[in-house]
This record gives C-alpha cells, structure tokens and sequence, in this order.
C-alpha cells in the first residue's frame, strides 16, 4: 500500500511542501515568506464564503480542502478537493472576485496564509508566480469536469473509490475523518445511498468505517474499483508537476530540492 510520511506532529512543515511555494524563484519565494505564517486549520473550518470577499490566500501544506457548491449557505456538493499541491484564494484575489464557493477543511493540518492585500501587492510584480496561479487554476478547472462526468456517468461504487484515493493522497495517513454524511455532501447524493457503497467498499475488505473515520486497508484495491476519472486527474497535475517515482498514481508529494 502506497502512503505518505506526514512530518511529526512537534515539528513545523517546511512551505515548500506546497508544490506551487517549492517552484517559485528564490526571490519571490523569500518575500512571500516574510509576509506569511503557517496556520493549523481545524477540521470543517470553513475558509471561505462562496461569492464573498477573499480575506487571506492558503497555500495548504498537510491539509485538504474541499470545494463545494452551496445554496442557501448550505453545502450542497462538492465540486473538487485541493491539496499541497494547489492554492485557495489566488486567484480571486489577484483578479477581485468573490470566492468561488465554500471552501471547507476535510482533512485538518497546516497551511501557509498571506493576507489578501499584501498578496495581491506582491504578486503583482512576481510574473512567475501569476504563471503558476493560472496553471492551478487550469488544473483545478480540469478536475472540475472530469469530476461532474464522473458524478453524471459512473456507478457510486466508482465515485466513491475515486473520492477516497483522492483523499488518501492528501492525508499523508492511511487513517482520516469521515461522516457518512458529509460524504454524502461530498458527492451530492443521499446518506442511504452512501452507506450502500462504502458497506461494498468495506465487505470487499478495501475500508474500514469506525466511528467517523475511514482507513484504507487496500489502496490498490481501490484504485481498481475507480473509474478513469482518477488516472485522468492525476494526468492533469502530473502535466504542470511530475510526482516522484516512489509514490505511484499520485499527485501529493511535493518535488525534492
């Protein structure tokens, strides 16, 4: 089973443990770092706000975020999940927009954040880091659509299996938080229909679901209950940063230096 190694729990994660922080110049790198500070984010914290004002940019670095559709300040559906490999906030904030939607914490931990103005302020002369912004945010827009395909063409056992390989390779933990409920959340459907695929998903001894927590148990099992939908995500971020040979049909370790 493929994992992540998670910095111990004492010790403060290096910022270039976010991709698009480990690819920026030396001298953008260092000034954003004077005006950063790494945060620990509780689980369900909620970021932002959809259509509301972007306060502060997040660079997640042990964390993930989910994003997600909402309707009457109720999240309806999630819609993608960011990791250390991408951002929250940039790019509404260098372009003056509301929040794209709610940006909720799934798996708690650490990020990176900048205030929004001395952000916008900085980037503005940082070419490079503009250049990377809009890369996430292409790759952020393909997982968008390959996961509506996914949720419009494949079965919920697929779904389901492509959400938690996702996930895992966020975690940096085979263990992570997880109501039936907010999966259901997650992947826009009822909690009953929910229960059905993860008790397939445990009977065929892939999970285990304890007290609103999943482990996986056979991560190569998953990954042959998922639809394409995963490989082709994975595709999309290997295409702006190539993962390291060690952890296969994965898209979360950050490049070495």
């Amino acid at each position: 089973m493929a994992t992540l190694t998670p910095p111990p729990p004492s010790a403060s994660p290096d910022p270039k443990t976010n991709r698009l922080l480990a690819k920026c110049e030396p001298g953008d790198y260092d000034a954003l770092m004077r005006h950063a500070k790494i945060v620990s984010l509780k689980f369900r914290n909620r970021l932002l706000h959809q259509d509301e004002r972007v306060d502060a940019v997040y660079f997640p670095l042990t964390c993930m975020i989910s994003l997600l559709v909402t309707s009457e300040d109720k999240p309806r559906m999630e819609m993608a999940t960011i990791g250390s490999e991408g951002v929250i906030g940039a790019s509404e904030v260098l372009y003056t927009q509301g929040a794209i939607g709610l940006n909720l914490v799934q798996i708690p931990g650490e990020a990176l954040r900048i205030d929004a103005n001395i952000f916008r302020k900085l980037v503005s002369t940082m070419p490079l880091v503009q250049q990377l912004i809009q890369r996430d945010q292409y790759v952020l827009t393909r997982q968008i659509l390959f996961g509506a395909a996914c949720n419009r063409f494949h079965s919920m056992n697929q779904r389901c299996a492509r959400w938690l390989l996702m996930t895992h390779d966020r975690a940096g933990k085979d263990t992570f938080p997880l109501t039936q409920e907010f999966l259901a959340h997650m992947l826009g459907v009822r909690r009953a229909t929910v229960n059905e695929a993860t008790s397939m998903l445990k009977k065929a001894g892939l999970i285990r679901y304890v007290r609103g927590k999943i482990t996986v148990l056979d991560r190569p099992g998953l990954e042959a209950v998922t639809c394409y939908c995963y490989q082709s995500i994975i595709k999309v971020y290997e295409s702006q940063a190539p993962r390291t040979p060690k952890r296969p049909r994965s898209f979360s370790d950050a490049p070495k230096k």
